[in-house]
């Protein structure tokens, strides 16, 4: 590391004002301070430091992510394999997985990122790490089959007008992931939604079988449109059902969870009562909600379907777009909860909810914060008042 440090002080000089390569410099300010953490500090007033900045956050949030990511590789395969008929080993299946998935990652991060370097450089500010995260959450939210130029508009769509305009990292009022998958379901619904989107027919190199027309139902799609309720399974909690890629496995995705909690990223205040607010919600139509069939379907079965575990993890524990407030995390998770099966069994035509549900709160997540801490300001008030008489 240390030589790696000397060669990085040795060129720096190039991408500074005056340098050959200055039009790069955010570019390489980007590289240099991901792989090092910068040594400037404040230079006036009382500040405290350690060497965890943004940078390393959205690291070990994509650490946390990998194993969602894993097995949502291995799912492409295992799917593709089943649904077509072929054969196939573990490592064929993943195989055929990755190469399906690869691409996809590839184009968010290229596109994604290459936004975000052209305007650091435009604005000559550094360049924000919020994509490092986004970047991945973006192919793993996506039905496997969804088109590559799609995806690069999609994406292209969100960092712009999601995060861009507001001002960069830190200042986007929408977790931009989301942004990005409600713009590929309205504008291209056919692609996000339906039997034919969930599994790949393609072969990839030789493995696999080429399919035309392939349709698999995701567990949710068929309850919505046949009228039965899915039985329990526990390939609803291993994940080898259809889905988006990273979004089925609710073991992979607990193993994220508990990495995010243990190193204090993420809020267990936030991302528990998404899952008391999903339940609560889910009794409350088994017990005196319609005879729809997502009506009747048992809570715990809610909770483990589509995205509602990738959700109440990844995308509302948010710090940038969801509430700040201890008591406001509470309330910002549960009506996320709520909202989701609200919409989930109130719009047959959209079985999923937790998309809508997160970007609906990231709009009422700072009138949260302000009654919340209004309400502390009113508290102590008369408090004070009372202690004054």
């Amino acid at each position: 590391m240390k030589a790696l440090r000397n060669y990085l002080d040795k060129i720096k000089p190039n991408f500074e004002e005056g340098g050959k390569f200055h039009a790069f410099q955010s570019v390489f300010d980007g590289f240099e301070t991901f792989l090092f953490v910068p040594s400037t500090t404040s230079k006036s007033g009382t500040h405290i430091h350690d060497a965890i900045d943004s940078k390393r956050i959205m690291s070990m949030v994509v650490i946390a992510l990998v194993p969602a990511l894993l097995f949502g590789m291995y799912n492409v395969g295992y799917q593709h394999f089943h649904a077509t008929g072929a054969t196939g080993s573990f490592i064929e299946m993943f195989a055929y997985g990755f190469l399906a998935v690869l691409p996809k990652i590839i184009v968010s991060y290229v596109v994604g990122l290459g936004i975000e370097f052209v305007v650091a450089q435009w604005k000559k500010e550094e360049i924000q790490e919020g994509f490092l995260v986004s970047g991945i959450l973006i192919p793993m939210i996506v039905p496997v089959d969804c088109p590559l130029w799609i995806l690069a508009v999609a994406t292209a769509f969100s960092v712009i007008f999601a995060k861009e305009v507001f001002g960069g990292t830190g200042m986007n009022v929408f977790n931009v992931a989301l942004i990005t998958r409600a713009f590929l379901f309205f504008a291209y619904p056919t692609k996000m939604s339906g039997d034919a989107v969930w599994v790949s027919g393609d072969t990839i190199f030789g493995m696999g079988q080429a399919v035309d027309g392939l349709t698999v139902a995701t567990p949710l799609g068929e309850a919505a449109t046949t009228g039965a309720i899915p039985p329990f399974s526990w390939d609803m909690v291993t994940g080898v059902i259809p889905g988006s890629i990273g979004e089925t496995s609710v073991i992979a995705i607990a193993l994220g969870a508990i990495l995010l909690l243990a190193t204090g990223i993420a809020s267990w205040k936030t991302m528990f009562s998404v899952f008391v607010g999903g339940a609560f919600m889910a009794w409350v139509f088994n017990t005196v909600g319609p005879d729809t069939p997502m009506a009747q379907m048992p809570w715990y079965e809610h909770l483990v379907l589509g995205g509602f575990c990738f959700g109440a993890v990844f995308m509302a524990t948010d710090p940038v777009t969801s509430a700040r407030t201890e008591t406001g995390k509470y309330i910002f998770g549960f009506l996320i909860g709520v909202m989701a099966i609200v919409i989930r069994v109130l719009n047959p035509g959209y079985p999923e909810g937790m998309m809508l549900a997160i970007l609906l709160m990231n709009i009422f997540a700072p009138l949260i914060d302000y009654c919340v801490v209004q309400g502390n300001i009113s508290r102590r008030e008369k408090r004070a008042i009372k202690s004054n008489n």
